[in-house]
């Protein structure tokens, strides 16, 4: 599936490139035909005004007289060998043929365009451009003047043009399919990982809804199929059914929160308030259950305000949950430390103990939901496997950061980064 979504992407952006620069290569193509034939128009009409202006006439008795002796080309009655010119011809006011050079012409003009390309014959390949310029004394037309130059230089620079045009462009389309390929690599890259991802979870949670759904149906066919007068084992198998509901009622509402796709709190949500003070009452409250585990809890708490904005509610759960690990991996006798520190921009807190660590080669895993540091998945010591992975997101929406350090049998250490105010 991925493999065809990457030629699709593929296949399309070479079309839309390809055929952008099909049309551009086109549009350059003709606008360097029109520049070579306007500026060799220009050079051509330039010369035939310096002919024309060379023209000497006179009127006697009624009639135009012309002297052409000094018409550079007709004058001399031959073209010289450096010059481009094909031919040169005079016309009377009548269309009818006075002098010439070069090629023989017809004799009487025909009615044509000023410019023209035309061919010297059918069998020649040489395009020629050809204007006719009529020559005027005082608004009275006295004649006409016709001239024509090789298109050749004009072909040849066409030609290069074309070479470089049929050339580059398979090129550029080659390169633009090369790219168009890589590209649709790295957009398919975050959709398959969010696909192995959607993957991933739904199989997990699959995986551990079906165990709490086996054990309530076990424990309610055997209530179903014991004798009505033994009370106690219905009952215990009730409180089962019963715990394991819990459970799964837990596991429901962690993944919820996990499939909230927000990507950060409306400010409806966030209040401002000191977290210093805030801290200090949640260790108060917290302080009992770390108690009743024997487990001696230090604070370390700034003097000044260190106000931050964030939801109190989804920041409570964030730090239970890190508190609630620190208790279940720090035996007896422990230590669990709760330390805020402030910097320029950040509010640091650190929740540490000295428990059994987790193993280097589970750290960069250990936020991946679902997933436990046991092996075995015993649910009594390690949970859903969710429980940080809620940690993850809580700290996130907060636009905060959370790193973690462990050694074994030293202890984990907590650290987590807010914006301050």
């Amino acid at each position: 599936m991925f493999h065809r979504s990457r030629r699709n992407l593929a296949r399309w952006f070479t079309w839309s490139m390809g055929s952008i620069l099909v049309s551009f290569a086109s549009a350059v193509y003709c606008i360097e035909v029109q520049d070579q034939l306007t500026s060799f128009d220009q050079a051509l009409l330039d010369k035939i005004q310096v002919m024309a202006a060379s023209v000497e006439y006179r009127y006697h008795r009624g009639n135009w007289e012309l002297n052409l002796e000094h018409v550079p080309l007709l004058g001399s009655n031959s073209l010289p060998l450096d010059s481009n010119l094909v031919y040169a011809r005079w016309y009377n006011e009548r269309g009818q043929l006075v002098q010439f050079v070069g090629a023989f012409p017809s004799e009487q003009l025909e009615e044509q365009p000023t410019f023209q390309t035309i061919r010297l014959s059918e069998e020649s390949s040489e395009l020629l451009r050809q204007v006719t310029f009529p020559v005027t004394h005082h608004q009275i037309l006295i004649g006409y003047l016709q001239v024509a130059i090789s298109l050749s230089p004009v072909q040849e620079a066409i030609a290069q043009m074309r070479l470089f045009l049929s050339v580059g462009v398979p090129v550029a389309l080659g390169a633009i399919t090369l790219t168009g390929w890589y590209l649709g690599g790295r957009a398919m890259y975050p959709i398959r990982n969010a696909y192995d991802h959607l993957q991933r979870f739904t199989a997990n949670a699959s995986h551990e809804l079906r165990s709490p759904l086996s054990a309530i149906l076990s424990n309610a066919q055997v209530g179903l199929i014991l004798p009505m007068g033994d009370g106690q084992i219905q009952r215990d198998r009730l409180s089962q059914i019963v715990k394991t509901a819990k459970e799964m009622s837990q596991l429901v509402d962690q993944l919820l929160f996990l499939s909230r796709s927000t990507e950060y709190l409306s400010p409806e949500v966030l209040k401002q308030f000191d977290f210093g003070v805030w801290l200090e009452n949640l260790a108060v409250d917290y302080a009992p259950k770390l108690e009743a585990q024997q487990l001696q809890l230090q604070t370390q708490f700034p003097l000044i305000p260190v106000l931050i904005c964030a939801d109190p509610d989804l920041l409570r759960q964030a730090i239970v949950n890190l508190l609630d690990n620190a208790c279940k991996y720090t035996p007896a006798g422990g230590q669990v430390c709760l330390r805020l520190s402030t910097s320029v921009r950040f509010a640091t807190l650190e929740i540490a103990d000295n428990g059994i660590g987790i193993p280097p080669g589970d750290l960069p895993h250990i936020f991946e939901r679902f997933y436990r540091v046991d092996s075995a998945r015993n649910p009594e010591t390690g949970g859903f496997g969710l429980g940080l992975s809620i940690v993850d997101q809580i700290v996130k929406v907060h636009r905060g950061q959370i790193r973690v350090s462990s050694t074994v049998n030293r202890g984990t250490t907590f650290t987590l980064e807010f914006p301050l105010l």
